[in-house]
């Protein structure tokens, strides 16, 4: 099993497959997704050499994402590679929803086994405003026809924005009340390329922490092949909630996941500097050597990110990572 120098071990990948995306979210890509930058992204012979070397190595859970992953044609055939390769109990997406019910029936019967969705509002009109797309109606529908299939593990993500959808907590609690699904939110990260928006918007998760358990929420035991949400459940509620909160103390003591981009780099920390290119033994289709280059880059990984001081190392969007 891959382990750091902290004793840390890592059984969780979270693969990039494309650094495109679609939407225009506020947070992320006001602008747009820029097209100037190459676009040679990992093969599916490629990715398949990924995924058997990272399988080979202990990894047991893997999450696609982007950019917006469902852009690429050939995703019901990666999310199938995934599943098919001994070793990987999991595999997981994070998508923006756009083309979610039109191709969930085909990435279910694929495999997948857990699905994220980005949803920042449930009003359509501030939804369009956070993401600049009239979408919001499509991917509820979407949502319930992962749940009408049997998906177990479904979660809506919704970046917290002062500004924005902070207004709108009970909101989100009244819809999980009688829907078996998890609403996660995610406290906003400074980048390289929102540092205004982020003081203008960020709000701490422990505020919404506080509040959860003075209304009668209970904190959860993580599953260890979880992501670095606190999760809590409500007695009354059918869904449950969680909280991404990266600047808590303590964020990263318990970090069990890498990150490779859809061009081949392996990055330690979404906030470290500049990945890791290991697509060379990936293009020669060399497990060994690509096992060999990943246990040697873990010498590298540090104890924490350094984000409390306001060091966000290369991630100049979230998009680049999948966040």
């Amino acid at each position: 099993m891959l382990s750091d120098n902290f004793g840390r071990q890592f059984e969780y990948l979270r693969l990039s497959i494309t650094d495109a995306c679609n939407f225009r979210c506020n947070y992320c890509l006001p602008d747009g997704y820029d097209c100037d930058s190459s676009r040679e992204f990992l093969s599916l012979a490629e990715l398949q050499t990924l995924v058997q070397a990272f399988a080979k190595l202990g990894m047991k859970k893997i999450r696609l994402t982007g950019g917006e992953p469902g852009l690429r044609k050939d995703l019901t055939d990666i999310i199938a590679l995934c599943k098919q390769t001994p070793g990987i109990e999991q595999v997981a997406l994070t998508t923006n929803g756009f083309n979610l019910k039109r191709n969930i029936d085909a990435w279910h019967q694929a495999g997948l086994s857990a699905l994220n969705v980005s949803a920042d509002s449930l009003d359509s009109r501030l939804f369009a405003t956070i993401t600049g797309h009239q979408k919001l109606e499509n991917i509820l529908a979407g949502i319930e026809r992962a749940q009408q299939l049997g998906i177990e593990r479904i979660k809506m993500n919704a970046v917290l924005l002062k500004q924005f959808n902070y207004h709108q907590l009970e909101q989100y609690l009244a819809w999980i009340k009688e829907r078996e699904v998890t609403i996660r939110f995610i406290e906003l990260m400074e980048i390289g390329d929102n540092k205004a928006f982020f003081r203008e918007n960020h709000v701490s998760g422990d505020l919404i922490k506080q509040h959860l358990l003075a209304n009668g929420w209970q904190q959860k035991i993580k599953h260890k092949l979880a992501g670095p949400a606190q999760e809590f459940y409500h007695p009354e509620f059918k869904g449950e909630l969680g909280l991404i909160m990266p600047y808590s103390k303590d964020f990263c003591h318990s970090c069990n996941r890498l990150r490779m981009s859809a061009k081949g780099q392996l990055h330690l920390c979404l906030f470290g500097d500049n990945g890791i290119d290991i697509r060379p033994w990936l293009t020669a289709n060399d497990i060994n050597g690509t096992c060999e280059a990943i246990q040697a880059a873990m010498e590298n990984k540090v104890a924490t990110h350094l984000l409390h001081d306001n060091i966000v190392g290369s991630t100049k969007n979230l998009a680049m990572l999948g966040g």
